[in-house]
Formats: structure tokens, C-alpha cells, sequence
């Protein structure tokens, strides 16, 4: 009876402020000697359902790098973004769009079978059926013969999960890990982020199967030496057989994944450290996310974060420079592709994917289109005013009800699915009060059997019948991924033609497979929402 009591306080704290505000004084009172003798406040249970939404921050617009191609090339359209993150300028031929779930698996098990040096994977969680295990036996057999064969003494595996996904129930991730971590405790590092706001009474109160509603490390990214996959993929068996995701591999691509691999470790570091007796420590001299100071916390992540962040962008500014000396522009050969990483962790004060999303939906202009995909449509109220106000033509993609990967879930998680019919239904209803039923489209994925968990956006310039710049990764432009998670993702701007065209046939291929709302499609039965639905939704607007 414990977890209905809690989750049923969390939703009267939504509509209640007397509610909200007794709980609030009450947990001041419990923990007011512990934050004397060093600890930390607990986190107030207020300020995590705020459903309030500040306006659209504005970005400057700073000159583009040397070497642009004028107002109306890509360079022109695009290259502000290095003046907010570094900017890797890569061959496009080297830049891959996987299509499937089974390539995606198949992929990764190929590539740490062959890694020399280095493997770094970062997901919110490692699962626990066969395909998983068979994932680590991969990474076994690869620190195995760095061991035996001296073919790759240095060989490091680095492992980044989420602390409260993968610690749920007695097998786990970290139960998947520790064989591995207890037979190369040298060459094996298993990290679990766990967020700063899940402390003091709400840690007790909230239950283990809706902790991580929190908020989390949803990071996924898959390094293997030089290589790399950007995804919203989880490593678990479904995300490997039947639930769609998209997924990009960088191939020999050394500075960006040099970036990927100093933030994967600068997460670390601030993570809690696993312990081959399955134990957890911090790294010593690190403030504990939850025992610790909150804002000691936030301040000494942010900083470790940013200082790659920063120093990257610093690197890559006098390396482009420098080239932009020799040559206008995207290069006319090789190197035609720029490669921009996007980093989300609002919690630790960091928000330049935020910042950089609102500039892109700002910059929009009439006759250009946006292809814009989510597994959860959740768009916040920022990024909706962006969509219902710019000029862009927009086909927003999303899961119908049954490929959402709640459908059929037990309690308030089976809920889910309806509160996003509904919060289409508003989005939509918007739409047509405003009289942008053709500018505006919503489309809804359908697939019997698979689900859905796709994200990101495909940007056509006017005149264009091929993308040239997409975002992949984990952002699913929602509350949670704004204000709660930790997130990463890229942004490709690209001229070299094939790889628009994997970018559109990706785009093409997905949206093939959905049909387009319109006001009937709400009206029918299956669509029908109950009124306690209704009432959760903020609830389920703010923290799935």
C-alpha cells in the first residue's frame, strides 16, 4: 500500500499548494539537524511538479567561423553553433545511418570484439535477458585476449548507467557487470549516475520502480577506439529486435569520439564508482549527489562537465581556424560534414542543447521544413510556442498508442499512453484554433508488434529535397529531457550528398509507416480518455 499513498501525495501535490506546502515544512524539520551537520536539504517536492515554463531564453547570433560561404550556404546557416560547443569538421563518407534495431546489436558486438584500445558505452541501462549477456561476453572476449595475446594490453572497458534503472530488482545491471569488473578490476570501470534531486525523504518515500522518474542519466553512447554510435537506444533487448530507435555511426572519426569518451568520463567521475563486492563509492574528494550538499554537487559536476566542454570547443576553434586559413568554407572535398555535440543537464545548471534547439525552431523560415520525431509527444511549452509561432512547415512524428512502450503497463504507468492521446489532442486542438492545420502536421507510428522510442529532427532548407542537418541522440524534446535528465545528442550539418540522402531515406522510411492525425482520429472509440487520465496528466507530463 506504501507506493499508491506516495505516488497519490505526488498527485494531489500537483492541483494542492496547502498539500505541497505542509510536506514541504515537514521535511525542513526531519532534516534541518542533518543539513547543520554538513548534509544536505531535502529536495522540496514543489519546485519538482512546477509545471511553469519560462519563455524562450534569447541566443545571440555571432558571426559564423572564417571562411563561411555567405548568408545563404549552410555555413551561413548553421556555423553560429560553434560559437556555443565545439564544431568537428569530419568526412561525410564516414558518417553511417543504421536502420534497424538488429544492426544496431549486430554492429555493436562486432566492434568490441575488434576494440584495441578503448570501449565507453553510456545508456540508462544494461539489461538482463540473453541478448545482454551476450553483449558482455563480447566485452569479456575482448579484455580476454588483451590479456592473453598481448594484442591490446591497454584495452579500457567504461561503463555509464543510470544508478536507479540500473540497480532495480536482485538481477540488474550492475549484477549483468560484476563478474567482468571482479576478473579485470584493472582495465574495468562501472559508473552510476545517480541525480542530486532524488535525496532526503523523497528518496525514501518514492518507490523503486518510479525513482527514476526523478530524474536520470539518459546519455546513450556507444564508443568503440575511434567509432562511435549516437542513439536514443537503450542496451536492452528490445531496443535489439523490435523497438525502433535511430541510430548514427561515426566511423574513424578520433576527435569526436576523443569528446564523447572525456564526457562519458567527466559523468563519471561525478557517478557513484562500482565495487567488485557490489558495493558503491565516490571518487574521493567528490561531493556525494544525495548525501552531500545539493548545490556543491551541482556546481562541482558542472564544472568537471564544462571543462570538456570548454576545452573542446577551445581546440577545435584554433583547428578550424587554422584551416579556414588555407580554404573557404566547407572543404569542396573531403571534409564536408560538421559535427556538433549538444549537451542537456539542467539539474547541473548546463542547458546548451536547450538553448541550441530554441535557436534552430527560432530560425525556421517560411518554405523550410522540419521533420520533427518523439517517442513521447511532450513538447515543452518553450518548444511548443517555437513550432505554433515560427514560419517552417512541420511533420511532427510520434507513437500511436499501441507502439508506445507503455501500452499494456500495469497501474499509473498504463495511463501513460492515453495522457499522451491526450496531450496530442490538445497540441492538435491548438493547431486548428490557430488555423495551421497545413502548416502543422501530426503523424502517428504505427507497426504491429514493435514499438517506438524514436527522436530527433530532420531540417530541409527552402528549395531543398534532402535534409541537410539532423539531430540524433537522447533528447526527446519533452519536460523530462529539458529540466530532469542528463542528455547528449549531435547535430550533423552536411553538403556531402549521399549522406543526405541516408538522412532523408531514414526520414522517408519512418514516416511511411504512420498515418496522419486528424480531428476523427480522436473521436474514435480506442481514443477515448478517462477523466482520472486527464487529471494525472500534468503528472505524466512532468516526470515520463
Amino acid at each position: 500500500m506504501a507506493a499508491p499513498m506516495s505516488w497519490r501525495r505526488l498527485v494531489y501535490s500537483v492541483y494542492s499548494p496547502a498539500i505541497t506546502g505542509v510536506f514541504t515544512r515537514i521535511s525542513d524539520r526531519l532534516f534541518r539537524a542533518r543539513d547543520r551537520r554538513g548534509g544536505s536539504s531535502v529536495l522540496l517536492l514543489a519546485p519538482l511538479l512546477a509545471e511553469a515554463d519560462p519563455a524562450p531564453r534569447h541566443v545571440s547570433r555571432p558571426a559564423g567561423l572564417a571562411g563561411a560561404q555567405g548568408a545563404d550556404g549552410l555555413c551561413g546557416h548553421f556555423q553560429w553553433m560553434a560559437e556555443h560547443v565545439p564544431a568537428f569538421r569530419v568526412p561525410g563518407t564516414r558518417i553511417h545511418m543504421l536502420t534497424s534495431p538488429d544492426e544496431f546489436y549486430q554492429t555493436m558486438k562486432a566492434r568490441i570484439k575488434t576494440a584495441r584500445r578503448r570501449v565507453v558505452m553510456a545508456s540508462l541501462y544494461l539489461g538482463t535477458g540473453q541478448l545482454e549477456q551476450e553483449l558482455v561476453d563480447c566485452m569479456e572476449e575482448a579484455l580476454c585476449r588483451s590479456q592473453e595475446n598481448g594484442d591490446a594490453p591497454d584495452l579500457k572497458v567504461s561503463i555509464l548507467l543510470d544508478y536507479t534503472r540500473g540497480s532495480r530488482g536482485q538481477t540488474n545491471s550492475r549484477t549483468m557487470l560484476l563478474p567482468l569488473l571482479q576478473r579485470f578490476v584493472s582495465q574495468m570501470r562501472v559508473s552510476l549516475y545517480h541525480t542530486p534531486d532524488l535525496r532526503g525523504l523523497l528518496r525514501l518515500l518514492v518507490p523503486q520502480r518510479f525513482n527514476e522518474t526523478i530524474g536520470v542519466q539518459h546519455i546513450k553512447v556507444y564508443l568503440f577506439d575511434d567509432s562511435i554510435i549516437i542513439s536514443g537506444a537503450n542496451l536492452s533487448d528490445s531496443y535489439f529486435t523490435n523497438r525502433q530507435d535511430r541510430y548514427v555511426l561515426l566511423e574513424n572519426c578520433s576527435e569526436v569520439a576523443d569528446f564523447f569518451s572525456d564526457l562519458v568520463d567527466a559523468v563519471g567521475d561525478v557517478s557513484l564508482q562500482l565495487q567488485p563486492d557490489d558495493s558503491v563509492t565516490m571518487l574521493e574528494g567528490m561531493v556525494h549527489p544525495y548525501n552531500g550538499n545539493r548545490q556543491d554537487f551541482s556546481a562541482a559536476a558542472r564544472k568537471r562537465i564544462m571543462q570538456v566542454v570548454n576545452t573542446a570547443q577551445v581546440r577545435q576553434q584554433l583547428l578550424n581556424g587554422s584551416e579556414d586559413s588555407e580554404d573557404d568554407g566547407m572543404s569542396e572535398g573531403e571534409e564536408d560534414t560538421w559535427v556538433f555535440p549538444l549537451v542537456q543537464m539542467r539539474p547541473l545548471g548546463i542547458r546548451v542543447d536547450e538553448q541550441v534547439t530554441q535557436r534552430l525552431l527560432t530560425d525556421a523560415g517560411p518554405d523550410s521544413t522540419v521533420f520533427l520525431t518523439s517517442g513521447y509527444f511532450n513538447l515543452t511549452q518553450a518548444y511548443m510556442r517555437l513550432v505554433l509561432g515560427a514560419g517552417a512547415n512541420y511533420r511532427i512524428l510520434t507513437a500511436s498508442p499501441e507502439v508506445n512502450g507503455f501500452f499494456g503497463a500495469k497501474g499509473l504507468a498504463g495511463a501513460i499512453p492515453a495522457a499522451y492521446t491526450h496531450i496530442a489532442r490538445q497540441f492538435y486542438s491548438q493547431v486548428c484554433r490557430l488555423g495551421q492545420q497545413e502548416r502543422v502536421q501530426l503523424h502517428e507510428y504505427q507497426r504491429p508488434q514493435w514499438t517506438f522510442h524514436a527522436k530527433g529532427l530532420w531540417y530541409y532548407l527552402q528549395g531543398q529535397d534532402r535534409p541537410c542537418l539532423t539531430l540524433i541522440g537522447s533528447p526527446n524534446f519533452g519536460y523530462r529531457s529539458v529540466h530532469r535528465d542528463l542528455e547528449a545528442q549531435i547535430a550533423i550539418v552536411t553538403e556531402n550528398e549521399e549522406l543526405q540522402s541516408q538522412l532523408q531515406e531514414e526520414q522517408e522510411v519512418l514516416y511511411q509507416r504512420s498515418s496522419e492525425v486528424s480531428g476523427s482520429t480522436f473521436e474514435r472509440p480506442d481514443r477515448h480518455v478517462k477523466l482520472w487520465v486527464k487529471l494525472v496528466t500534468p503528472l505524466i507530463k512532468n516526470f515520463f
